[in-house]
C-alpha cells in the first residue's frame, strides 16, 4: 500500500491518541524550537504535517498567523477542536501533502514540522517544497528521528519503528538531513540532537500494536545489534515497565537572498 494512503488511514484512526499524547504535546523541545526560531509579531508560519496542533500552538503567540496543515482530515479537525479549545484564533487549518504545498512561492518567514518526516514519501521533496514556500531570509525546522550512522544499526532502529508503525516510511541520520537542507540552497544555522525516553507498552499502543506485534517487538529489541542497543538504551525489558530512547535532530536552515 501507498505510505501516504496508509499514514492517513492509521492517523485517521488514532487521530484522538495523537492529540493527547504527551510525548507530543508536552516536549519541552516545544520551547526549545521557538526560542532557536527567535519568532516575530509579524511573521506568516506554516507547520507541516501538523498531527495533533501542539507546534502550531507553541508558535502562534509569538507571531500574526499560522497556517497548520495535515493529509489527514480527521486528525486536522482534532488538531482545529484542541487548539480552539486553548482560546487561540490566529491558526488556520488546511489539509495539505507536505510534498506539494498549496501554497504560492515566497509566502512565509517560518516553516516548521515535528515528528512526522519520518512518513514522508520523500523527504527531499519535502525540504525543496518547504524552501519554495518561504520568503528570502525565511527558516526552515524541523525535528524528527534521527539514526545513528553506522548502517547496520541505523536499519535496525528503523525496522523497529516500522514495525510498530507501518506508516513510517524512513528516517536519516545527521548527514543525510544535513544534505537535504544544503541542496535545496538553504544555509544550515543550527543542529543538535536530543534523546527522548518513552514507556514502551503505552508507545506501542499508541499505534495499536497487538499482544502479538508487542511480542515482536521485545524480540527484535533483544536480538539487535549491540550498537543499535547501546542507541534504543532499552531499561526493563520484557516488563511492564520496559523503556526505550529515540533519538531526534532539531535543524534549521535559512532561505538566502533571491
Amino acid at each position: 500500500m501507498n505510505s501516504k494512503i496508509l499514514s492517513r488511514e492509521r492517523f485517521t484512526q488514532y487521530a484522538e491518541v495523537y492529540v493527547t499524547s504527551k510525548a507530543h504535546a508536552q516536549g519541552s523541545e516545544l520551547e526549545r524550537l521557538v526560542d532557536i526560531a527567535r519568532p516575530q509579531p509579524d511573521w506568516n508560519v506554516l507547520d507541516v504535517a501538523t498531527g495533533g496542533g501542539h507546534t502550531a500552538l507553541a508558535f502562534a503567540p509569538h507571531v500574526a498567523r499560522v497556517a497548520a496543515t495535515d493529509v489527514t482530515p480527521r486528525m486536522l479537525e482534532k488538531a482545529e477542536a484542541y487548539v480552539t479549545s486553548q482560546g487561540v484564533t490566529n491558526v488556520e487549518f488546511k489539509p495539505a501533502d507536505a510534498m506539494n504545498l498549496p501554497f504560492a512561492d515566497a509566502t512565509f518567514e517560518l516553516v516548521t514540522c515535528r515528528i512526522a518526516p519520518h512518513h514522508f514519501i520523500d523527504c527531499a521533496r519535502f525540504v525543496h517544497e518547504s524552501a519554495r514556500v518561504l520568503r528570502a531570509g525565511g527558516l526552515l525546522l524541523v525535528q524528527d528521528h534521527v539514526l545513528p550512522d553506522d548502517e547496520e544499526s541505523a536499519r535496525a532502529v528503523d525496522d523497529f519503528e516500522r514495525l510498530r508503525d507501518p506508516s513510517h516510511n524512513r528516517a536519516f541520520n545527521d548527514l543525510e538531513w544535513q544534505g537535504m537542507f544544503e541542496e535545496t540552497g538553504l544555509r544550515i544555522e543550527h543542529t543538535e540532537q536530543i534523546v527522548k525516553r518513552h514507556e514502551f507498552i503505552p508507545w506501542a499502543q499508541r499505534q495499536g500494536c497487538t499482544p502479538e506485534v508487542i511480542a515482536q517487538l521485545i524480540a527484535m529489541m533483544q536480538q539487535a545489534p549491540a550498537a543499535a542497543r547501546d542507541w534504543m538504551q532499552p531499561q526493563g525489558w520484557g516488563t511492564p515497565e520496559a523503556t526505550f530512547a529515540n533519538h531526534h535532530i532539531i535543524i534549521a536552515g535559512r532561505k538566502g537572498a533571491q
